[in-house]
């Protein structure tokens, strides 16, 4: 499972009332830090980066108005293309969200509001649309914004590009894009191999990444995992322990297979 695979799993999870519902960092270096573009509404402060779990020193957060990307080349795209070349983002997300306020913005009623506060129309630029990016679907909007961001040469072809969309009620992050599946062909990124259980002494320092959300009991910190050479204190009320034997190995055998019943053909 991938970074984000895993967080949308574990985001709905905790969603859903699992209060352990988080992710493990350390399994996924190899894709932090994240870049993340988000809109400018101030109700998403409350979920970012908290929402998915990851660090705050590992979530590069981006904003404009309406997480919008109007081209390949634009003033948005060089700030995600630096956050990548200087800042080392591994994986870019672009999350829209509910009840965006930018969506429900007429091109007339925009240019009323700037009226409003001065501005001439005679000012602006002739396309009004295309200057400010106007959309009316967020799902649009996102996959509009991914595909800029895809393909554009100022991003390198093996960052994986994602778009999602968040519940601005419940916080619950929905795919849109699933950018491990638009990859070029060659620049597919390696499934992280989850703790062997050798290694596992090495839990003592381990940092469990919280799903933590508004007014909700979800995301409490996990508890922390003990290390599995800790002695256990002699119970004297237990029988002295039975000489160890060891069992022959078991054989698996595959399950019976399974024969759907017949197909009936309807009527309609």
């Amino acid at each position: 499972m991938h970074l984000f695979e895993a967080i949308i799993d574990a985001n709905h999870r905790a969603v859903a009332g699992d209060a352990a519902a988080g992710l493990h960092p350390d399994e996924f270096e190899d894709a932090l830090p994240v870049v993340v573009l988000t809109c400018i509404d101030p109700r998403l402060n409350a979920y970012f980066p908290n929402a998915l779990a990851i660090p705050a020193e590992q979530f590069i957060w981006l904003r404009n108005a309406g997480n919008i990307i109007t081209g390949q080349l634009s003033s948005t795209m060089r700030s995600l293309a630096l956050a990548c070349a200087v800042k080392g983002g591994r994986e870019i997300a672009i999350i829209g969200h509910s009840d965006c306020q930018v969506a429900k913005t007429t091109t007339m009623a925009l240019l009323d509001r700037l009226k409003a506060l001065g501005v001439d129309r005679s000012r602006l630029p002739e396309n009004i649309n295309e200057f400010f990016g106007m959309f009316g679907s967020e799902r649009q909007n996102v996959i509009k914004a991914c595909d800029h961001a895809r393909h554009s040469p100022l991003i390198g072809p093996g960052i994986p590009v994602h778009g999602m969309l968040i519940d601005i009620e419940t916080g619950k992050l929905d795919w849109v894009v699933n950018g491990y599946d638009t990859l070029p062909l060659g620049h597919a990124v390696p499934v992280p191999v989850p703790h062997a259980l050798g290694s596992l002494g090495s839990f003592k320092d381990f940092a469990m990444g919280e799903m933590k959300f508004p007014e909700m009991k979800i995301g409490d910190a996990a508890l922390p995992a003990k290390p599995v050479d800790a002695p256990i204190a002699p119970d004297a009320s237990r029988p002295p322990p039975v000489p160890k034997v060891t069992p022959p190995p078991i054989k698996m055998k595959a399950p019976p297979p399974i024969t759907p019943p017949p197909f009936h053909r309807g009527r309609f």
